[in-house]
């Protein structure tokens, strides 16, 4: 059975198909992670997001500790092996491709970075579907992303001031329509939302069919 526990801040640790998927780990040096990069002694697949520091974070370390590949935009991933990462995949918005089993589409994401450009991941495996949006703003096409890949789950920024807050988050879910919708990249810095709570009403109201599960940082949901 899959699971998806929330490390804190925008990293997750994803269990499909017997395989374990992290995506942004960043955990040394962040307030809300209930583990180390150290701690990690298993990885199969590192996705990122963008380069920013709060997503790359430990991902190289824990791809080359663990023999994990990393998935990237193509242009991350050259700065990957530039760094020691011996194995990665480099792909690019509208690719889909599959790594150890696992279904990985790239997405689009409306925010900035250093090298390449920010995206989103929608993971398949075991029948499941997941989507992590990375940091972005609310966009039209979110609902493009909904209708052909029909998440059972989205992982959705509601922080505010670097990406979505709580209501442009909330139309965000309107837009995807997935079963289950879990919150993150709040509570982390002083400038982010302190809690789900605005968020988590606001999408019982305007998509009262979406399940809102809310996570502390170590907790997991069964998919």
């Amino acid at each position: 059975m899959g699971r998806i526990r929330w490390l804190g801040h925008s990293a997750f640790e994803i269990q499909l198909m017997d395989k374990i998927v992290l995506v942004d780990p960043w955990l040394d040096g962040n307030p809300m992670a209930p583990v180390k990069a150290s701690d990690i002694k298993r990885a199969d697949i590192v996705c990122v997001t963008h380069d920013h520091s709060d997503h790359l974070g430990d991902a190289f370390d824990i791809c080359k500790r663990t023999g994990a590949t990393l998935v990237s935009v193509h242009e991350l991933s050259v700065y990957a092996k530039e760094n020691g990462v011996k194995e990665t995949v480099g792909i690019n918005v509208g690719g889909t491709v599959d790594v150890k089993g696992i279904g990985i589409s790239m997405v689009c994401a409306q925010h900035s970075c250093t090298r390449g450009a920010p995206v989103g991941f929608v993971l398949k495996g075991e029948g499941k579907t997941v989507y992590h949006s990375g940091d972005t703003g609310l966009f039209g096409d979110m609902r493009l992303i909904g209708e052909i890949h029909r998440p059972d789950v989205a992982l959705i920024p509601i922080g505010g001031y670097y990406t979505m807050a709580g209501k442009e988050a909330a139309e965000a879910v309107k837009l995807v329509k997935p079963a289950v919708v879990i919150p993150m990249h709040y509570q982390t810095f002083p400038v982010l939302a302190s809690s789900a709570k605005f968020f988590t009403r606001i999408v019982k109201k305007m998509v009262p069919e979406v399940r809102v599960v809310v996570l502390e940082p170590g907790e997991d949901y069964q998919l």
